[in-house]
């Protein structure tokens, strides 16, 4: 792996090799690398100025939970597949760098592996990492270890970044938008995708007695609060919502799911017509 992608996540700083590592040639903080899997965790994470275990909290979630476990539900087994299909029409077909952020279960790795591409699988959790590279080991394919609101990657590397129902889960959007931006080429892309307006349940922890979101989902978000995530003018913002739950509650998935993916398209903007309940958005952020 060409360690000049990466910078210091605590610094911004270049990083140099020492001893099958990486050490930062400013700061001086050493990042292990693990059967060729750096770990790049910054020093600390904060929420608004109170220490958190935001690390330790996600590292656990990719242990006790298979993030590479197959559905038993089909119906949210075909709903993923569509979102999945949605969001890898809009990655550019001249795109060669790739990175995919909160990679969890790697289905893009998976989608991508006969492509001529670069892609970096990129996740919070070294179990995610290491499964991804185990199941899709192909020679493009690469896994790092660390914080997206941190990411130790040198700005302007990547032709295309996707994250795929992450940005729900972060403690802090806004920032989370800047920093993978600041990670395009000039004409790169970064799409995203998330619940719409996903109306989030909270129950009473046993543990600390706080309400606590329903899969940890933090946010809720529309095309106008994604869109109010940017400030940058030079940034052009679309969006395309889709997905309807009245297809998904009644089981069509026993006959949508043999619908090639423009059909299910066409077949979903109708239901959504007729009643508009809709479950996804997917936006792009296009650096220009």
């Amino acid at each position: 792996m060409n360690i000049n992608l990466f910078v210091c996540p605590d610094c911004g700083s270049d990083l140099k090799e020492n001893q099958g590592n990486f050490i930062c040639s400013s700061c001086s903080k050493n990042y292990g690398v693990n059967h060729g899997i750096p770990f790049m965790y910054p020093s600390y994470f904060t929420e608004n100025e109170k220490q958190m275990n935001y690390l330790e909290h996600y590292k656990y979630d990719g242990e006790y939970y298979d993030y590479f476990e197959g559905r038993i539900c089909k119906a949210t087994e075909h709903d993923e597949r569509r979102l999945r299909e949605y969001i890898l029409s809009l990655i550019p077909k001249t795109a060669k760098n790739i990175l995919d952020v909160g990679s969890g279960g790697a289905w893009l790795a998976k989608s991508l592996q006969n492509k001529n591409v670069e892609l970096y699988s990129f996740d919070i959790s070294p179990n995610n990492i290491s499964k991804a590279l185990e199941l899709y080991p192909f020679e493009n394919h690469h896994g790092i270890v660390g914080d997206a609101l941190n990411p130790p990657f040198r700005n302007g590397t990547f032709d295309c970044i996707i994250s795929s129902e992450v940005i729900e889960h972060i403690v802090e959007p806004k920032l989370f938008i800047q920093k993978l931006i600041s990670l395009l080429k000039t004409d790169g892309r970064l799409i995203i995708s998330t619940p719409y307006k996903e109306n989030i349940q909270y129950s009473i922890c046993t543990h600390c007695n706080q309400p606590t979101p329903h899969n940890a989902h933090l946010h809720s978000f529309d095309e106008n609060k994604l869109k109010n995530l940017i400030d940058d003018n030079k940034i052009v913002f679309s969006s395309y919502i889709f997905g309807n739950k009245a297809l998904h509650m009644l089981r069509t998935n026993f006959l949508l799911q043999f619908l090639p993916f423009g059909l299910w398209k066409f077949v979903d903007a109708i239901a959504n017509f007729i009643l508009n309940k809709r479950g996804h958005i997917v936006c792009k952020y296009e650096l220009k």
